[in-house]
């Protein structure tokens, strides 16, 4: 068992996917839950394909074609709940919530870099956290560099509270439901 701290309260309803809205670059997006279709799989590795080495973080997203696939392969298992944002037929964005334990989760999220600073991330996480109550997940953690302002910002204003800061990231909990 992790002696990870989450928050007491139990956060606010996020909205359940499909999500569809308009970004500050008045593109269309929709976020939908992954179909497990070979389409929305192609789109994923041509996303991360094409991923900036640079908004890559702890060694994710992989570099290289076969590694996104393994990667992927792990991340879209069945046990795991997975959105994407999704520009007409390009993906945008994907966000990620992998078990650790019974009704906790970790969460990873990336936004492509053509779509970055447009407000699709903050749409995504909160449709990723609707995908995740209404499937009865009780909490979500994550980690986050602790200089990546822009995200640590995001995640906070979302409602993620710092639980560990020991280290040159920041460890962050949320609680999306009470225990059933």
């Amino acid at each position: 068992m992790s002696d990870r701290r989450y928050p007491d309260e139990v956060t606010e309803d996020f909205p359940a996917p499909p999500v569809t809205f308009v970004d500050r670059e008045d593109r269309e997006i929709e976020v939908r839950p992954y179909d497990g279709s070979e389409a929305a799989y192609e789109a994923l590795v041509t996303m991360y394909d094409s991923f900036d080495p640079a908004d890559r973080a702890q060694g994710i997203p992989p570099g290289g074609e076969t590694r996104i696939r393994d990667w992927l392969d792990a991340i879209l298992a069945e046990d795991c709940l997975n959105v994407i944002a999704w520009c007409g037929d390009d993906a945008a964005g994907h966000a990620t919530l992998v078990p650790d334990e019974a009704a906790v989760y970790e969460l990873a999220i990336f936004v492509h870099q053509t779509y970055q600073r447009a407000g699709i991330g903050t749409h995504l996480i909160r449709t990723l956290l609707g995908h995740g109550q209404t499937s009865g997940i009780e909490k979500v953690w994550l980690t986050v560099e602790r200089w990546n302002r822009a995200a640590v910002s995001l995640y906070e204003k979302i409602g993620f509270e710092t639980s560990n800061a020991e280290s040159f990231e920041l460890e962050m909990a949320l609680r999306l439901n009470d225990a059933e």
